[in-house]
């Protein structure tokens, strides 16, 4: 039986296929996404977009931490009534920086150009082997970094509840960082402690650097800039010298008023040569008992003048300031020692004036020669000190190194 496309049958079975083309094509429902999926899904996205603007303005960055840190530096405690808000921006400036500086170190090694042509010390050598070769060390000392930059801020909320709470916390925090270095020492082969256990922020690419600034433009997918590509706006003895036949290029020379600059910071050093892992030599018995020492003598310390109830006592000053100076008098002292080691030595060292401003020594002799000099100093200069005043007597990591 056949239907003409005038015939009423034909006319249905035209309409028939027509209802079912236009089924067919209609656009079908869609499940409605999961508002919690999406929910999840923004911080990992913001934290990208984040870690994005930091890579392109790290200059300004650098400029603001240091800007928040000086404020945080100039007020203390401003005054007795907001020291937990001012210690609050102070710790978070130092996180929010140790984040920065993961962040810009994991940029600056995605630059092929930067990573050849920067030497770096032999700290960042040191800590950045340790920190690639385990995730435990990498961790254990990311702990440790967060301890310190926020001791003092739980030493003053704990503060509030009391005295006998305030020194359970120290003590606690102490015991942390104490086991934190011995498992960073297990770690690394009973090597001696460098500080900080992570690697230091490293020096950006400037401005007078143009190469090392497209690299990093090329790197966040930007255009270079066409006035850094033009050999000719630079100065002779910066240009690139083509051959003619070869086409190959050799780099430029030095200027020749700074030869001696140049010669020198081409010059690689026997730690520049050395691997990683000898940069700091493993310890003998008593460089290992040194060590041990020089980690449990905050805490030695801290749990004495716990202990004590007169603050002008001489006991848990001279308890603490023994164990240190057994430390650095059984510590290795052979012609084997390396820069690094010297640098750190040096480093404690420095750091070994900060028993000057504790204990029965501040309350003794120090305080008295800084209020003398208070009172000779301008008023604003005169405030800060006394701010400062303030968190030596009352607080325990105020002058922990």
């Amino acid at each position: 039986m056949q239907y003409y496309p005038g015939s009423a049958n034909g006319s249905a079975a035209h309409n028939h296929s027509i209802n079912n083309t236009s089924r067919a094509s209609a656009p079908q429902p869609t499940a409605p996404r999961n508002p919690i999926h999406s929910l999840v899904s923004l911080p990992p996205k913001w934290l990208h977009m984040y870690s994005d603007f930091i890579t392109k303005n790290a200059h300004q960055v650098s400029q603001i931490e240091s800007a928040l840190r000086s404020l945080t530096y100039v007020i203390p405690g401003r005054f007795r009534d907001a020291e937990i808000a001012s210690e609050t921006v102070h710790s978070g400036v130092q996180l929010i920086a140790l984040y920065h500086d993961s962040v810009l170190r994991s940029a600056l090694n995605k630059i092929p150009s930067l990573s050849a042509s920067r030497i770096p010390g032999p700290h960042a050598r040191y800590t950045t082997f340790w920190t690639a070769k385990s995730k435990l060390y990498r961790r254990i000392a990311l702990l440790l970094q967060i301890v310190q930059y926020t001791e003092l801020l739980w030493e003053m909320a704990a503060k509030r509840r009391g005295e006998k709470m305030r020194w359970r916390v120290v003590i606690v925090l102490e015991v942390l960082k104490a086991l934190c270095r011995l498992l960073l020492m297990r770690i690394t082969s009973s090597r001696p402690l460098v500080t900080p256990p992570l690697p230091e922020r490293e020096p950006l690419p400037t401005d007078e650097d143009q190469s090392d600034e497209d690299a990093l433009k090329e790197l966040m997918g930007e255009e270079p800039n066409p006035a850094n590509i033009d050999d000719s706006a630079r100065p002779a003895h910066e240009r690139e010298w083509t051959m003619p036949r070869t086409k190959s290029s050799l780099p430029s020379l030095p200027n020749p008023g700074d030869v001696s600059s140049y010669l020198q910071s081409r010059v690689l050093t026997a730690d520049d040569i050395k691997p990683a892992a000898k940069l700091l030599n493993t310890l003998s018995r008593s460089g290992q008992a040194a060590e041990i020492l020089h980690i449990l003598s905050p805490l030695v310390y801290a749990v004495a003048l716990s202990r004590s109830k007169d603050k002008k006592s001489w006991a848990p000053w001279v308890i603490g300031l023994s164990v240190e100076y057994t430390a650095r008098q059984l510590r290795d002292r052979g012609f084997r020692s390396t820069s690094l080691e010297q640098e750190e030595w040096g480093r404690r060292y420095w750091a070994a004036g900060w028993w000057t401003m504790r204990g029965a020594f501040y309350e003794n002799v120090t305080k008295g020669l800084l209020t003398g000099v208070r009172r000779r100093m301008p008023s604003l200069v005169s405030g800060i000190l006394e701010d400062y005043e303030y968190l030596w007597e009352n607080y325990y990591f105020s002058t922990s190194a």
